[in-house]
């Protein structure tokens, strides 16, 4: 069987924080045995000593927690990433009436940490900094995870605006519309590849299904979800979605034999 290599861009490698991370992430409710976590580290040549240890970490960072049966599940902050993560997958958006929605940073006193807060959230919530201090984007989102709502609203006094020039031309200047698009063609073609595989039962394409998976929904975490008045005539973001639906579905089958087969 072909073990041809996926030309999806650089990825960032995945240690056991990572495949633990991914794989809760993924997993719906996101809590699972120590031995199926450690299964899931297998993939990728990882020692069930280095899969525990790196539980345990995440446990004392307060990124998971132990039920009652003894599961690992996602805790903290991590949870508010899956939820944005389930948003971008399932691109929910509200009809739009022509407004944007502004922030304007009001806090006096912010240190360094504040400031890289208020950019993770924001980033989060999907809006773009048009200059230093002024975040804006179409108002067609419902609100976003709470805990980036909250920090937004700390640190940001709220606008309803009508810009005077383009919409278009506003939302193409504020996110790089072409360079998402040319990722999501890279992603559509690697999970195409990649099916075929899996369906064949190539036992390495689980690793690189693995990171795959990952790198898609990051990139889905990236879409700026714009109105479709906005948007290019060709943007991919629905197709992408409809295709990673099915690429999801058949990898998560080919990860259900690999568990039974522990």
């Amino acid at each position: 069987m072909s073990n041809q290599t996926i030309d999806i861009g650089p990825l960032r490698p995945l240690d056991a924080r990572s495949v633990v991370l991914s794989t809760l992430l993924g997993t719906d409710p996101p809590r699972m045995p120590v031995a199926r976590l450690v299964r899931a580290g297998e993939i990728f040549g990882l020692r069930p000593g280095t899969v525990r240890t790196a539980l345990t970490r995440m446990v004392q960072r307060g990124e998971l927690r132990v039920d009652e049966q003894r599961r690992y599940r996602l805790d903290g902050a991590l949870l508010d990433r899956q939820v944005r993560q389930s948003a971008s997958v399932h691109a929910s958006t509200l009809d739009w009436d022509g407004r944007w929605r502004v922030g304007v940073v009001t806090a006096s006193t912010r240190d360094a940490l504040d400031r890289r807060r208020l950019r993770g959230a924001l980033t989060a919530l999907r809006f773009a900094e048009q200059r230093e201090g002024v975040w804006t984007r179409p108002d067609n989102l419902a609100s976003g995870a709470p805990a980036a709502v909250a920090i937004a609203d700390n640190q940001c006094y709220w606008y309803d605006a009508h810009p005077m020039g383009d919409d278009a031309e506003l939302a193409a200047a504020l996110w790089d519309l072409e360079e998402w698009a040319t990722q999501a063609t890279r992603l559509r073609r690697a999970m195409a590849a990649l099916a075929g595989r899996l369906e064949a039962g190539d036992q390495p394409a689980l690793a690189d299904g693995f990171v795959l998976s990952a790198a898609v929904l990051r990139h889905l975490q990236a879409d700026p979800l714009l109105p479709r008045e906005l948007l290019p005539r060709t943007w991919p973001g629905a197709s992408m979605r409809r295709e990673y639906a099915d690429f999801d579905a058949g990898y998560r089958e080919s990860l259900a034999i690999w568990f039974r087969m522990e």
